[in-house]
């Protein structure tokens, strides 16, 4: 044979078309499937401050979607940039409607959250903050609200933003309440926060909201002992949901345990006697109940002053949260904490050193380190 071999690695290659051993020349790569692909990319780069704050501030749910992004971010850099937008954004807040809604597993949060967003969403700007429960194994959450609350995100007065609860409490924490101040700056005078479920997440849910609206099933067992007595007395009401159908005598004689339930609990600061509806999202009966009472509820607040009060001691709840939570941060990254901490909990399993005499060491080095009379935080 006189075509031309080569040979790569152990096998013999032929140029002779008819030879198994033909090599073929490699299909030409195609031409950039979109060629406005290095614009595009572009446009997604970070955005200076102040096109982040007229953005949010005209109503941009695209600019508003990063900036909370950023919020939510752990990078030190976004977290920056971050504060710099809600510093700009905090004085055209406050002036919303903030309702918290949490639930038992099952009790159709989403169902209930977009039937009762579409009675109102024709004469306000709703804002849904849905955090999705995170995986504690591989940190990923489904984030599926604006799926389950089709209808209400194809309202152009809707924004829904799922998050991932991230391991934080419940998924309700200091990046939730900044949320909040973007959205109304944005615009939206009415937000729902929603709750991963009943948990301890619903104490922060209820330092950040002035309605505080827990939805509950019938016939589920003991209705009473399903859930904890401290969320029962947060709660401005109680919703009895899937009250439809053959449910209905179910739903109006758990409405009745959980009325005679609130009467023994203390009366409320507020002054607001809460009280226990029923409802079906499927339905759609019972909604506009709920929003009326709502309405109610601020109306009265806001009459005796106790709706400023409350925004006030929220204030100062989220002040001491915001310094704990920054000095824990600062403490923990220090790096001659990072190296001795690993030490003292070696001492400590091998009973050498006492839990409380570690921490208290462990402290002392901290202060030393970082002298407080001559450097800040």
């Amino acid at each position: 044979m006189n075509a031309k071999k080569k040979f790569v690695g152990e096998v013999e290659e032929s140029n002779n078309p008819g030879s198994a051993l033909k090599v073929n020349d490699g299909v030409e790569q195609p031409p950039q499937v979109n060629p406005h692909i290095k614009k595009i990319r572009k446009s997604r780069q970070r955005l200076s401050l102040e096109e982040y704050t007229n953005g949010i501030l005209n109503g941009d749910i695209n600019i508003l979607s990063r900036a909370i992004t950023l919020i939510e971010s752990k990078l030190p850099d976004d977290n920056l940039i971050a504060q710099e937008i809600i510093e700009k954004c905090l004085p055209y807040s406050g002036n919303s409607i903030r309702i918290g809604i949490t639930g038992v597993p099952g009790v159709g949060k989403s169902t209930f959250i977009e039937a009762l967003g579409l009675q109102i969403v024709n004469n306000h700007k709703l804002a849904v903050l849905a955090v999705d429960p995170s995986s504690d194994r591989s940190g990923g959450s489904i984030l599926g609200d604006k799926t389950r609350m089709e209808k209400l995100s194809a309202s152009r007065n809707a924004f829904i933003r799922p998050s991932p609860s991230a391991g934080s409490l419940g998924g309700v924490a200091r990046k939730t309440r900044e949320t909040i101040i973007l959205c109304e700056a944005a615009g939206y005078d009415v937000i729902f926060i929603e709750t991963v479920g009943v948990g301890q997440s619903e104490t922060a849910v209820h330092s950040m909201v002035d309605f505080f609206l827990l939805l509950m099933l019938a016939g589920a067992g003991d209705e009473l002992q399903g859930i904890k007595r401290g969320i029962m007395e947060m709660a401005d009401a109680i919703a009895i949901t899937k009250a439809d159908s053959s449910n209905i005598q179910k739903a109006e004689f758990a409405k009745v345990q959980y009325q005679n339930a609130l009467h023994l609990f203390p009366p409320q600061k507020s002054g607001w006697t809460p009280k226990v509806l029923t409802c079906s999202a499927l339905e759609g009966t019972g909604i506009s109940e709920i929003w009326n009472l709502i309405q109610s509820y601020l109306k009265l607040v806001k009459t005796n002053n106790y709706f400023n009060e409350n925004r006030r001691r929220q204030d100062m709840y989220w002040f001491y949260q915001t310094l704990e939570n920054g000095l824990k941060d600062k403490f923990f990254n220090d790096s001659k904490v990072k190296h001795h901490i690993e030490i003292l909990i070696q001492q400590i399993n091998d009973n050498k050193l006492s839990s409380f005499k570690a921490a208290i060491d462990l402290l002392k080095l901290y202060f030393e380190k970082n002298d407080w009379t001559r450097n800040s935080i």
